[in-house]
C-alpha cells in the first residue's frame, strides 16, 4: 500500500488485516483494545472465585440457545455432529459435578444471516453461578462491567457510534434501569402478548393486522415470534444501558419459570446502542420442566421453526442427579468490543473475518 494512505479499502481491510494492522496505527490499537478487554474480564471473574473451564465444540446434539446449527460427519464414529451453538448446557454439567462459579471464552457457531451485528463464527463469554439468582447477576454484571470500562477508559462515559453513524455518548454508571419485557411490546406496538399466551395463530394475525413484517413470520414458535416482534419494534430504540427483564417461557427454553407468573421466566438482556450484549436468567434445574420445554421446541421445529432446540437426554440425566440453583449468562466479546471501540461492523474487530473467497 502506498505509505501515505495506508490501506483504506474496506473489503481488502479484511482480506489482508496483516497489511491493515502493519498501515494503520487504529487497527492496532482497536486490537490491543480487545485483547485488555478480555484481560480485565477474566481476571475479574478469577478474584471472584470463577474457574475458567473449556467444554466441547463438537457434539452429537444442537444445544446451548434456540438457533440454526452448522452440522457435519464424524468420520471415526460414524456420526452427525454439530459444532456448538453455546457452551450453556457443558458449563451447567460442571456445575452438576461440583464446581460453583465457571467459565468460558468460548467460540459459537450459528448457522445465520450475516449483518454487521451478526457473525457466523464469534466469542462469546459464559459464566454460571450456583446459589444465585437472577437479581444477584444482574448486581455482578454491572458491577463487573462498570469495572472493566472504568479500567479501560478511565471514565464510564464513553463515545460510541449510533446505528445511524453518529457519535452517541453512553453512561455506564450505574444503577442500570430494568423494563419488563411485554410492558416494552405493548408501549411500542400496542400488542399484548400474554393476551396471546401460546396462542400463535392469535399473535401472528395481530402483528399481521398491525402491518408489521416480519420474516418468516408463518412457522415460528410462539416465543421466537415473541422476540421477533420485540426486535422489530422496541429494540431500536434502546441505546443507553437497560436490562430487559422478564421473558416468556417459551422464549428461554433453559430459563427458570417466574414461581407467581408461570407463563414468564425470571431473565434479562443487557442492551446497549440496540445491541443484545448478555443474555441471562435464573437457569431451568427442575428435569421435568426442562424435558417439557424441550419436547415443546421438538414441535416447533416439526413445524418448520429451524431455530428450536432438540431434546437433549443426556443433559437431562445430569439434571436428574441434582442440580443446585444457578444463573449466569452468555456475553457477545465481538459486539462489546465493536460497542466500546466506535465500529458498525463485527468484521472491524475480528482479525480475520470469513469471506467468500475472490476465485
Amino acid at each position: 500500500p502506498e505509505k501515505w494512505h495506508g490501506i483504506q479499502d474496506q473489503e481488502g481491510i479484511y482480506r489482508s488485516r496483516y497489511l491493515d494492522l502493519l498501515m494503520n496505527p487504529g487497527s492496532m490499537d482497536r486490537f490491543l483494545l480487545r485483547t485488555r478487554f478480555t484481560r480485565l474480564v477474566r481476571d475479574y471473574l478469577d478474584q471472584h472465585a470463577f474457574i475458567e473451564v473449556e467444554t466441547p465444540v463438537l457434539a452429537s446434539k444442537a444445544s446451548g440457545a434456540t438457533a440454526r446449527p452448522f452440522g457435519t460427519h464424524h468420520d471415526a464414529l460414524d456420526i452427525d455432529v454439530y459444532l456448538r451453538i453455546a457452551p450453556e448446557t457443558y458449563l451447567k454439567r460442571c456445575i452438576v459435578g461440583g464446581f460453583e462459579r465457571v467459565y468460558e471464552f468460548a467460540r459459537c457457531f450459528r448457522n445465520e444471516g450475516m449483518d454487521p451485528s451478526h457473525l457466523q463464527e464469534f466469542t462469546m463469554l459464559e459464566y454460571y453461578a450456583a446459589y444465585w439468582n437472577y437479581e444477584d447477576n444482574m448486581q455482578f454484571t454491572e458491577e463487573l462491567l462498570t469495572h472493566v470500562i472504568q479500567s479501560l477508559f478511565g471514565t464510564l462515559k464513553v463515545q460510541i457510534l449510533s446505528r445511524g453513524g453518529e457519535s452517541v455518548e453512553v453512561d455506564f454508571a450505574g444503577p442500570w434501569p430494568r423494563v419488563d419485557f411485554a410492558t416494552l411490546i405493548k408501549q411500542d406496538s400496542g400488542i399484548d402478548i400474554w393476551e396471546y399466551n401460546e396462542d400463535v395463530e392469535g399473535l401472528r394475525k395481530a402483528i399481521k393486522a398491525k402491518k408489521l413484517d416480519i420474516e418468516d413470520i408463518d412457522t415460528m414458535g410462539y416465543g421466537n415470534l415473541c422476540d421477533a416482534l420485540y426486535k422489530k419494534v422496541s429494540r431500536p430504540k434502546l441505546i443507553q444501558p437497560v436490562f430487559v427483564v422478564n421473558h416468556p417461557a417459551s422464549t428461554k427454553p433453559l430459563a427458570r419459570r417466574n414461581d407467581d407468573l408461570p407463563q414468564q421466566c425470571e431473565t434479562f438482556q443487557l442492551l446497549i446502542n440496540t445491541w443484545e450484549v448478555v443474555n441471562a436468567y435464573s437457569e431451568l434445574v427442575d428435569p421435568e420442566d426442562q424435558r417439557e420445554r424441550f419436547v415443546q421446541q421438538m414441535m416447533a421445529q416439526a413445524h418448520g421453526d429451524l431455530d428450536a432446540m432438540e431434546v437433549d437426554e443426556d443433559y437431562l440425566r445430569a439434571m436428574e442427579h441434582g442440580m443446585p440453583p444457578i444463573s449466569g449468562w452468555g456475553m457477545g466479546i465481538d459486539r462489546m468490543v465493536a460497542l466500546l471501540t466506535q465500529q458498525d461492523n463485527l468484521k472491524d474487530v475480528v482479525l480475520f473475518p470469513l469471506l467468500r473467497p475472490l476465485e
